[in-house]
């Protein structure tokens, strides 16, 4: 109930009443979200970060894809093995055309005609085909005879197309930044046609099969050079080369495909981004605004309309609780307003009466005849100084306890050697006045964490109180039980008891009921500063009277009991 009365006095907004706002702050924060986008990127660093992070990890990834050179590698591997194969094939059909008894030379045309064999081999575009003789002169190649075409292949994928500039773009600045990374001057482009073959040519003499790897204007040449062996050892090198640039074009066409899936996650990853941004920077946004709004730009003085915060508590996620924490704190502050305001107007009309007694005392002092009617005036006065002072002490003391309670640290003690000591000086001021003072307290030790002076503060009122509403003749008990996770302490006496319609407002701060011969000796604020330590404690405490009966409600009090009860 008191958080629902906090909130209800903390004039906060709920639910739809935030959409149709009334007071000139929710216009201007309404009219701020209407003229916002989707997002406001120029006006949101978070939203800014949040999009920025999400396409930096994209970036990279994709990047990175494009620029790899593995399937480079795997495709330049694949084709040098079946160059290879394709130039050992040539060879075994040069050897196959070798007479069998007979001397050959590739050179002189003797036993074999290179050139004839060559044209009727069908190869296909792009490959060139060199026949060397065993001095490292040029028999014949594809280049100086009409080529054969090969025999179309039914099921094989067309050759691909071109490619965007975006991705010979990037490839140009990797190989750029690859060669600064390395230290390494770009390849030199070498000699071209059956020059470029020389050193391979005289590397396969020894009867093995050579591969290299060369580049020219357009792009990488990859070589495959194998002996051409007859009945009289090596006659000569044939070597195969590829076409200038055909692996790059490959691997820049799955660059292309990557390129494609990398700007399609790249929309993606934009149009999430913007989405999480706007659930998140748009809400944190309104929640700052509501707060700001409650000044002018400049911040000279306060609007007089309330701060309202959005209720955004229906989100399961830490905005939600943002906003209940904000709007907690919001009706916690204007309660705290609040009260302090009717602290005030308390303390301003408990003091009046003070005041106004002492003043009349004072101007009637003057008119005194009689020394009997000077010093009764005189013990008026005497007694309004001593209710006044009483009664700024005890505002003191209740205007510091909040921030007494905050930094005091609490500490673990033993509850019943606190009580005890309690009673046995109580039970002293108990017997000047006749009153029987009796103790029920457990012999095992009690032990909670808290204030212990505070604590104390609470029970000398407590047990002050009731020996004070006794006559000769009355008890007062002091008892305390443990009751699983808590501890009750109970302060009974055989007093009047307490007035019904007095039980919900004895804790009220200023509110006294006390006897016409006690009037003035109390503040009022006792039972309200107790309250206050009790709460801040995390325990409670009421005041109920003791009947004969509890079926009948209406019987006349055997006394008054006020009950505490505080964790363990």
């Amino acid at each position: 109930m008191t958080n629902r009365r906090a909130t209800e006095r903390a004039d906060i907004v709920l639910g739809e009443d935030w959409d149709r706002p009334q007071a000139s702050v929710e216009s201007e924060l309404r009219a701020a979200r209407a003229r916002r986008s989707f997002i406001s990127l120029n006006s949101s660093p978070l939203a800014r970060k949040i999009i920025l992070f999400n396409l930096l990890a994209i970036l990279i990834l994709g990047v990175g894809f494009l620029l790899m050179n593995q399937f480079r590698d795997g495709l330049t591997v694949q084709r040098e093995r079946a160059l290879a194969v394709e130039a050992q094939l040539m060879a075994d059909v040069f050897e196959a055309n070798l007479p069998a008894s007979a001397p050959a030379n590739l050179t002189t045309g003797d036993g074999i005609d290179a050139e004839a064999v060559l044209s009727r081999i069908g190869l296909t575009d792009g490959v060139d085909v060199f026949v060397f003789a065993a001095d490292g002169s040029v028999v014949t190649s594809t280049q100086d005879i009409a080529r054969s075409a090969a025999r179309p292949v039914r099921g094989l994928q067309a050759q691909p197309g071109e490619t965007l500039l975006i991705t010979d773009f990037l490839n140009s600045v990797w190989t750029a930044l690859s060669s600064i990374m390395g230290g390494n001057a770009p390849a030199e482009v070498g000699p071209t046609g059956a020059a470029a073959h020389v050193d391979l040519v005289a590397a396969a003499l020894d009867g093995s099969t050579i591969l290299q790897r060369g580049s020219d204007t357009t792009g990488s040449v990859y070589a495959a050079a194998t002996p051409i062996e007859g009945p009289g050892g090596v006659l000569g090198v044939i070597v195969v080369t590829t076409a200038a640039g055909e692996i790059d074009q490959l691997a820049r066409v799955e660059q292309e495909q990557l390129l494609q899936m990398f700007a399609v996650a790249l929309l993606v990853s934009i149009g999430l981004s913007l989405v999480l941004a706007s659930t998140i920077a748009n809400p944190l946004s309104d929640l700052s605004a509501a707060a700001e709004l409650g000044r002018d730009k400049n911040a000279r003085k306060m609007s007089p309309t309330r701060v309202r915060i959005p209720d955004l508590t229906g989100r399961p996620d830490e905005i939600g609780r943002l906003s209940g924490a904000l709007r907690g704190m919001v009706g916690a502050l204007y309660d705290r307003i609040d009260s302090n305001e009717q602290f005030a107007a308390d303390v301003s009309h408990e003091i009046k009466n003070p005041l106004a007694s002492l003043r009349s005392a004072v101007g009637t002092l003057g008119f005194a005849k009689t020394d009997e009617q000077r010093a009764r005036l005189i013990e008026v006065i005497e007694h309004d100084v001593q209710r006044l002072d009483r009664l700024v002490s005890d505002i003191s003391n209740a205007s510091r306890l909040d921030s007494e309670l905050v930094k005091e640290e609490e500490e673990e003690f033993n509850l019943v050697r606190t009580l005890s000591n309690l009673s046995h000086y109580h039970a002293e001021e108990a017997a000047k006045k006749g009153v029987e003072f009796i103790t029920d307290l457990p012999e095992d030790e009690i032990r909670i964490a808290g204030l212990e002076g505070r604590l104390a503060q609470v029970f000398v009122n407590l047990i002050g109180n009731a020996i004070s509403f006794c006559d000769d003749g009355d008890a007062v008990r002091l008892w305390t039980r443990r009751r699983e996770n808590r501890v009750l302490i109970v302060v009974e006496d055989t007093g009047p008891g307490i007035p019904e319609e007095a039980l919900t407002k004895v804790f009220n701060r200023f509110y006294s009921e006390r006897p016409v011969q006690q009037f003035g000796n109390h503040s009022g604020l006792g039972l309200a500063i107790s309250k206050q330590i009790i709460e801040a404690h995390g325990g409670v405490i009421w005041a109920e009277n003791i009947r004969p009966t509890e079926a009948d409600v209406t019987s006349e009090p055997l006394g008054a009991r006020f009950v505490v009860g505080l964790p363990i």
